[in-house]
């Protein structure tokens, strides 16, 4: 039996609809598994100087993203498949490739979706972003530190990630455009990270709600309800945000992120502890202007207070311009001014410069 026979009996096994329908459901299903898949990826390379006082590396140069994917839509359900070819310097898994995406999601209903697989987590605006559409050359320290890409609960690096289940969808079409009002995300995850089982019976929930008043502009709430669990010691991630984000003829957006929940890290002695603050909070304001045709400035406040307090605060105030060549190649210049309060009050050298070049390349 060829496929397309085979693939043909299935439906008709299954669903038990007329010849003609099967043959029809059979023959689309096919189209689209030879048509609709899509392979592409992209390049972030990074060259790096600081005049950080104790710190030995002034320079460096780095790949610091490689990605290739898989992308399609069968039917109602759209698929991708994103794999990860390098590490990064805080990345506890080293710099084996890795699958960062691994997702099918029906989508027959604008007001209703569902996705299951390996995805990013439904907390605030930032984390969903293509690293191409963050401005100042990276995440913000709240969604690095808070949203899952280096959390700092201890989790391994999960790229902002979790396995899961999550529903959302689009609702209220208004004005004379008939943008939607209002979008919903909420899912339920292991609270594990990427390729990683669950370790216990508890998941976690983790939602938003996103008004849009106008096209451009959209304002949004998200909590996330969970516990992480390392080395048998479990701890506490609970979490809310709120945020807003405009994207008109200039850029802007700002969040807020609240955390409730303590460390599991490591003891000197080997030991797996329980440790830091019980609370933390990060924000981030960011606004990019376009200067002709190729070039777009930023300017970004970026501040995460491990303790919540500002002894705990570690500020970067960031100015930054790209080029756009094309839509697929960018350069960008990164310029970072960097306040660590823990630092400075540990006896190291927590006020210091940084500038990056950041060349950006998608096929």
């Amino acid at each position: 039996m060829n496929k397309r026979s085979f693939l043909i009996s299935l439906c008709a096994a299954a669903m038990s609809l007329p010849l003609d329908a099967q043959q029809n459901l059979g023959s689309q299903a096919l189209r689209d598994l030879k048509q609709n898949t899509t392979f592409s990826g992209y390049v972030i390379g990074q060259a790096s100087v600081n005049d950080q006082h104790d710190n030995d590396v002034k320079a460096d140069a780095q790949l610091r993203l490689v990605r290739v994917s898989a992308s399609g839509k069968v039917l109602d359900f759209a698929y991708q498949l994103q794999l990860q070819l390098n590490g990064h310097n805080n990345d506890a898994k080293g710099n084996a490739p890795r699958i960062v995406d691994a997702w099918v999601e029906w989508q027959k209903l604008d007001f209703l979706r569902v996705k299951f697989g390996q995805f990013k987590r439904a907390f605030t605006f930032e984390n969903p972003f293509h690293p191409w559409e963050t401005g100042s050359g990276s995440y913000s320290q709240l969604t690095t530190r808070l949203a899952g890409m280096s959390d700092r609960v201890g989790e391994h690096a999960s790229n902002g990630r979790d396995m899961g289940l999550q529903l959302q969808g689009d609702l209220l079409p208004v004005a004379a455009d008939r943008h939607h009002f209002l979008h919903y995300q909420i899912g339920v995850y292991t609270g594990q990270g990427i390729n990683t089982g669950d370790k216990n019976t508890r998941k976690d929930v983790i939602g938003g709600i996103a008004m849009r008043p106008l096209k451009d502009l959209q304002v949004g709430l998200f909590g996330w309800d969970g516990n992480f669990v390392k080395d048998g010691l479990t701890v506490r991630r609970t979490r809310w945000a709120v945020g807003a984000k405009y994207d008109g003829p200039v850029t802007a957006r700002a969040e807020y992120a609240h955390s409730v929940g303590r460390k599991v890290s490591t003891a000197a002695d080997g030991t797996p502890i329980v440790s830091g603050a019980d609370r933390a909070d990060a924000w981030y304001a960011l606004l990019g202007v376009p200067v002709g045709q190729k070039v777009k400035l930023w300017a970004k406040y970026d501040v995460y207070r491990d303790a919540r307090t500002w002894d705990s605060a570690r500020s970067l105030y960031i100015l930054t311009a790209d080029y756009n060549f094309t839509k697929n190649l960018k350069l960008q210049l990164n310029l970072t001014r960097v306040n660590d309060r823990i630092v400075n009050t540990a006896g190291g050298d927590g006020d210091y410069n940084m500038a990056d070049l950041q060349v950006y390349v998608r096929f």
